[in-house]
């Protein structure tokens, strides 16, 4: 299968959350809704052309929803999916708390 038209993977999607967290790619906010504005829903951020929907669950980080990368490919959540196959559950405990600070100053900083 062509490369270009290959879907994404968990793993790549969680390499792009795991590099914001470790600041060697920048994550900002999409629209008009911040994390801190969101109680239980979507919030759409950008990291370096990737458009990511991450789940709010009252202010905690809880799932990826869906991504799109820069090249089209794409990664979404199944209900039905093992569980590790969610690019957030891959990351470390760190990792995953450091992401939801992110995603709350990126909430603040971003205009919409």
């Amino acid at each position: 299968m062509d490369r270009t038209h290959r879907s994404l993977s968990a793993r790549e999607v969680c390499e792009v959350l795991r590099e914001v967290t470790w600041g060697r790619r920048v994550m900002t906010r999409v629209g008009p809704q911040s994390w801190d504005d969101t109680h239980a829903g979507h919030v759409t951020v950008d990291v370096d052309g990737w458009r990511l929907s991450i789940y709010s669950d009252c202010g905690a980080l809880g799932y990826c929803q869906a991504c799109i990368c820069p090249a089209g490919r794409q990664w979404s959540f199944g209900s039905g999916d093992r569980y590790g196959t969610d690019p957030v559950a891959l990351l470390s405990t760190w990792e995953h708390k450091t992401l939801e600070e992110l995603l709350k100053v990126a909430g603040r900083d971003c205009p919409g």
